[in-house]
């Protein structure tokens, strides 16, 4: 019992002494758990609204309860099924393009010899993350041009093409180029997640791979994929469930009267048809809907990857 008793004393002691020098990286921890706690926790209340006639000026307490009539009349929405299509389109667009280039990156930025080169090349690809997509946007739209933009110069005079190319202005080149863009500003920041998992990979693995006579080629193949696989099956969940989202910064400022068809997708509904509008409940209707979606699909692809054996999210 004594035994026992100082065991616990002397990890008691141990904790106390871990606080007591580290206290001010719980103090920083402080701020972003707060952060989380009111952006998200405390916003849980406010859903409600999608099962009441919100008005602001009658608050919670004077706005009637109308059950389910606000996802009714939703689902029944031409605009809404319209919305719901395009982000389900481009969405998974983006995560077949999107999703292998960062694994692709990494794999690059690993097999970099010369330190400097490297570290300036991480630099340089994770700057447009930082970026705002209104800037990304404004640039984008005068390279893009289609008279004097300077890609269509570039290519007409390289002899590729007659005329200029309506990257931006025209649905199908501007669904393409929107893809591509949101490639470029996420790629380098992906990139960080799979670079930390690569290093974490025993040195071992590679010099046993070298005495068998593999290449760097066989390498990535038979040792660096399958040791960063489970890492890429965690994100691979997280991105499943962004699926039913859309970033209403990017598609406004990638927006024009020409690309409307493909536009409008469910931020845009959003605002419109809810915050534009007044319609608060029809707005949080949405929102409620992405995310068990979203909800939905990270339970279901974590159950299929726990059942090809991988460890899974959950």
């Amino acid at each position: 019992m004594q035994k026992a008793e100082l065991s616990r004393a002397r990890k008691r002691g141990m904790r106390i002494a871990y606080l007591q020098n580290n206290w001010q990286l719980y103090l920083m921890l402080l701020v972003p758990v707060a952060f989380v706690i009111i952006f998200k926790y405390a916003a849980y209340p406010g859903l409600r609204i999608a099962f009441m006639n919100y008005k602001p000026a009658k608050g919670y307490a004077g706005s009637p309860w109308v059950g389910l009539d606000i996802f009714q009349k939703i689902f029944k929405d031409k605009d809404f099924i319209r919305a719901l299509k395009n982000s389900l389109v481009f969405n998974f667009l983006d995560l077949l393009v999107g999703f292998p280039v960062p694994i692709i990156l990494a794999l690059l930025l690993n097999e970099l010899r010369f330190d400097r080169y490297k570290k300036v090349s991480q630099t340089i690809l994770y700057l447009p993350h930082f970026l705002s997509w209104v800037i990304i946007a404004s640039v984008a739209l005068n390279l893009f041009k289609p008279e004097t933009g300077l890609v269509n110069i570039l290519l007409r005079n390289a002899g590729a093409i007659d005329k200029g190319i309506p990257f931006l202005t025209e649905k199908w080149h501007w669904a393409a180029t929107y893809l591509l863009i949101g490639v470029w500003q996420n790629m380098g920041w992906g990139s960080i997640i799979y670079l930390a998992a690569i290093t974490g990979i025993s040195p071992d693995l590679y010099e046993a791979a070298t005495i068998d006579g593999a290449g760097r080629l066989r390498k990535i193949w038979n040792v660096t994929l399958p040791c960063i696989r489970g890492t890429m099956v965690t994100l691979l969940i997280m991105n499943l469930g962004r699926v039913m989202g859309s970033n209403f910064e990017r598609l406004d400022s990638f927006g024009n009267v020409q690309v409307k068809e493909f536009q409008y997708q469910l931020a845009i509904y959003i605002y419109e048809k809810g915050l534009a509008g007044g319609n608060f409940s029809r707005a949080t209707a949405v929102g409620l809907f992405q995310s068990l979606v979203g909800l939905i699909l990270v339970l279901s692809s974590d159950r299929v990857s726990k059942a090809l054996g991988e460890d899974g999210l959950l």
